[in-house]
Order: C-alpha cells, then structure tokens, then sequence
C-alpha cells in the first residue's frame, strides 16, 4: 500500500527500510547494526541526532545514540508527553511498544519539521525497533527460562548422582547391551574397585570376573526376560577374611516399553546375617529352656523311681549274698550302670534348666587375665592337657570387665576342654587377652587352637543345643550353648573365626565396667 504511493525518490526510504529490517534480523553483531542504522536514519533525515531509548526500573535509558548526543532522558520524556498535545518541537519522538507495554523510544533532534516521507521513514523504524525488541525479550525470555530449566535438570542429576555415591552399597547399571551406564562410588573403593572412567561405557563382563561371563549374562538375561527382582547371597573373600553380600537385580524401563536397564546392587551384610544367627540362636535357646521346664518334673519323677529301684536292687544283692544265695556277677556291673546313666541323664535335664530358669548372676569389676589364670590352674592338671602346650599372652594394661567371676571360669573352662579335645592331645593352646578395637568392645580373649578347624557349613551350628562334632559319649552338645547365654547375660557376644586345616579360633568380647560419673 505505501509503496504504492511512493514517488520515485521514495524508493530510497524503501531501500532503507527494507535494510533495517535486514539489519535487525541478524542476531550477530546485533549493537553494531542498530548503530550504524541510527547514523544511517539521522543521515537520512538530517537531524542532528539519533537516539534508541529503552524502559529500565529507573525510567528511560539511552541505549544507543548517533549524532551530537546533547538529549537526555527528560526532554525524551517531555516530548512523550507532547505527542498527544501535537505541539512542534525540535525532538521527534515515536513510542516503541508490544502490546500494551512500553518498551522504549526512537528519538531524533531535527531543526525542522519532518517530510511526510521522512515521518513514514521514521514510524517504520521505529515500528521495526519495536518488533526486533520485542523478539529479542522473547528470545531472552525463553533464552532465561531455558537456562533455569537446565540448571535444574543439572542440579538434580548432580544430586541424584550424590545420594546414590553417597548409598553405603555398591550400586551399577547396564543398558541392553550390557554397557555400564552408572557406577557409584562404592563400586570404586575395595581391594577390587574399579574407577568409574574405566567402568562408564564398557561392558560388565570386561569389568567384572567373579564368575564366568556367560553366567552373569544369564542373571541380567533372566531380569530383561521376566521383568522380576532377583536377590540372592554369595559369599566373597576377595577382603581377605569372608564376607557375605547380597546382590539385588532391578529391571528400570526410561518409557512404558521394554526393560531397558538392570540395576544391579551389591550389600555387604555380613553384620547383619551374624546378628539374624545371634537372635535365630537366642530364640532356639529360649526353647529350650520353655521345652526343659515342660519336661523337668516328667522326666525328673521317673529319673528318681529308677534311681530308687537300683538302690534297693543294690541292697537286696548284699542281702542275697549275706545268706549265701549265689548272685549273678554282672549284677553289680549292670546296677552301677543304670545308677550312672540316670545321673547322666539329671545332669542333662539340670544344665537345660539353666536355660529355663537363668540365674541373676551378680556382676561386678573383675580382672580378665585372672579369671583366664584361674581357668588354667583347674584345667592343667586334667588328662586332655598331658600334652598339649599351652601358652598364655595377657595384656597386663587390659583392665576390668563387668562380670561374675565363676560363671566367666566356666566359659573358658569349656573352651579350652574344646580346644583340647579338637587336637587328640597333640598340638598348641594359645589364651590371649586384649583391648577391643571397636565401641562396645571394652576386652577381647580369645582361645586359639591348631586342630583340623570347622567346616564354613557347620560354623552356624556350633552353639545350638545338643549340636556336637565330638565322638559319642565325649559330649552333651551343650557346653557352647551355656558358654554363649553366660556371654550373652554380661552384655557381651561370643565369635569363632575357623577353616578346615587351619584351625580355630573362639573370640569373647565383653564390655567393659560403666565408670560412674
């Protein structure tokens, strides 16, 4: 429509606009354009300068000028206000808006009054200033919003990488092509960690070696294939003493298709599994002890009658052989036998009452090493230790234990009569005391021997009742199991470190006297 109007010296302030238009559609070199097209635009119109305003917090803002630069931000606004008025001045002033918001002003100081071509020109720059500014804010705009969102996605996968560095589990992930895609920092750290440069990106198989490949590719195989969690325990000595993990498979799918990753997760909780056995044996003991005190006046009644009828058969024998009545020889024998059996059998019933009815064993401060000292002066004169060799390493700066004295005694009295047995009589004891290492851990003894040690299998057996590896008539099976409620009631937890040929080794640890304040 314009053009249409225009004369043939008009088609310059075509040429002009169109090159504005151009000028301000490149983004690169963007404020040396709108300067050159203000030195262009006061050219044009022979004004002695002009100027780009903008709105700011403050008011209007020069942000470019061409020409003498003698026009501040108040005679702009003054003639803003004019505008409405119609009144002639010396400044020229076009408001740039988008919409109903101002965003600034397009200035020129003229001597003049402007051309009806050259006021065309000045609105069409002005209207292009406007729509580039306009643009430009909406570029910003999304330019600030997208730079939030990234420092959002940012932030929280730094954070989702932190909480799961910071999982106290060894934690990896695999993609389908069984390519690490995540490596945690406890899969890192350990005798057998691997750096997470070396991990990202490589497949699990060139990484891990515990077992053959194609039986780790079977495990994640079955996860992508059924879409269930897998758990299950293995038992690892790569840290030198064995430790039990257990190892958790996750499928993950990043859509609602197919599993698309595995998590795989590795807990060390070889602490755990030996506190489940603790309690597993205290509950077996507590039954027990209810099984002993259903039982006790049922057995204990018929143990009496049978001890009674063997007395009065021993005395009816001296009786016969008084009047010359001939007795069978193997009489006395059989009675002595059954007179042994039945106090065999009261002692078992008496020692599973302990169970049932435990004592309230008074504690108090006493000194380890002498307890070890005292055991020994009762046990060395026993015939299981004519030649065993026992040595004794006591820490004389040990300290107290809180503890009873005789129930203490009867502990390592059992342990070591174990020791011996374990040997044939060949062999070495070693008793030695110890400060703990860890909180809790106020004294350590422990009671080492050289026999053909425990096979890793029967270990969680050992101090269940009635459980023995001993030959028949050697043992009840209840020795460790009183030794661990004695250690259980001062506080305190019995261990066993063991392998087949080297031996074993029973660790007491027992807290130490609570110091008043």
């Amino acid at each position: 429509m314009i053009a249409d109007q225009l004369t043939a010296p008009e088609t310059s302030s075509l040429a002009l606009i169109a090159g504005v238009a151009a000028r301000l559609a490149t983004k690169e070199h963007l404020v040396a354009n709108v300067q050159e097209i203000l030195g262009t635009l006061r050219s044009t119109l022979a004004a002695g300068e002009c100027a780009l305003w903008l709105h700011g917090p403050d008011g209007l803002v020069c942000a470019a000028r061409a020409g003498t630069q003698s026009v501040g931000a108040t005679r702009v606004n003054d003639a803003i206000d004019r505008l409405s008025t119609g009144k002639a001045d010396d400044i020229v002033v076009r408001r740039l808006v988008s919409g109903t918001r101002r965003l600034g002003a397009l200035a020129a100081v003229v001597s003049a009054p402007l051309t009806a071509e050259h006021e065309v020109l000045f609105v069409a720059v002005a209207n292009l200033f406007a729509a580039a500014l306009a643009h430009a804010e909406q570029v910003r705009q999304l330019e600030t919003e997208l730079e939030s969102r990234a420092r959002q996605i940012d932030d929280q996968r730094k954070l989702t990488d932190r909480i799961i560095d910071a999982l106290p589990v060894g934690l990896y992930v695999i993609d389908r092509e069984y390519r690490v895609k995540v490596w945690n920092r406890n899969r890192e750290t350990g005798l057998q960690g691997i750096s997470r440069d070396k991990a990202l990106g490589r497949t699990i198989f060139e990484i891990l070696h515990r077992q053959p490949a194609e039986a780790l590719r079977k495990e994640f195989d079955e996860v992508f294939r059924s879409g269930r969690i897998q758990q299950f325990n293995i038992e690892s000595k790569g840290s030198g003493e064995p430790r039990t993990y257990r190892i958790t498979k996750v499928p993950m799918r990043l859509t609602d298709g197919q599993i698309s990753h595995v998590i795989s997760i590795g807990e060390d909780v070889t602490d755990w599994t030996s506190a489940q056995n603790r309690f597993a044996q205290s509950e077996k003991l507590a039954a027990i002890g209810q099984l002993a005190a259903g039982v006790m006046h049922e057995v204990n009644n018929p143990l009496a009658t049978i001890a009674a009828c063997a007395e009065s058969l021993e005395l009816r024998l001296g009786d016969m052989r008084e009047q010359g009545v001939a007795v069978p020889p193997q009489a006395d024998e059989f009675i002595k036998i059954i007179d042994g059996e039945v106090q065999r059998c009261k002692g078992i019933v008496d020692r599973l009452l302990s169970f049932s009815r435990p004592q309230q064993a008074k504690l108090e401060p006493v000194d380890i090493n002498h307890i070890v000292e005292q055991t020994f002066f009762l046990v060395k004169h026993h015939a299981r230790f004519r030649k065993v060799k026992v040595q004794m390493l006591l820490d004389p700066a040990i300290g107290l234990v809180q503890g009873n004295g005789e129930q203490l005694i009867q502990v390592f009295m059992a342990l070591l009569i174990n020791a011996a047995d374990a040997m044939d009589e060949t062999g070495s004891i070693a008793i030695r005391t110890r400060r703990g290492a860890a909180p809790g851990e106020g004294v350590v003894a422990e009671v080492i021997d050289e026999g053909p040690g425990i096979p890793r299998a029967e270990l969680p057996k050992i101090f269940e009742p009635f459980y023995t590896t001993k030959a028949p008539g050697r043992g009840t099976g209840l020795g460790l199991s009183i030794c661990y409620g004695i250690v259980s009631d001062h506080g305190g937890r019995i261990e066993v470190d063991s392998a087949v040929g080297a031996g074993s080794t029973f660790r007491v640890l027992l807290p130490s006297p609570v110091v008043p304040a």
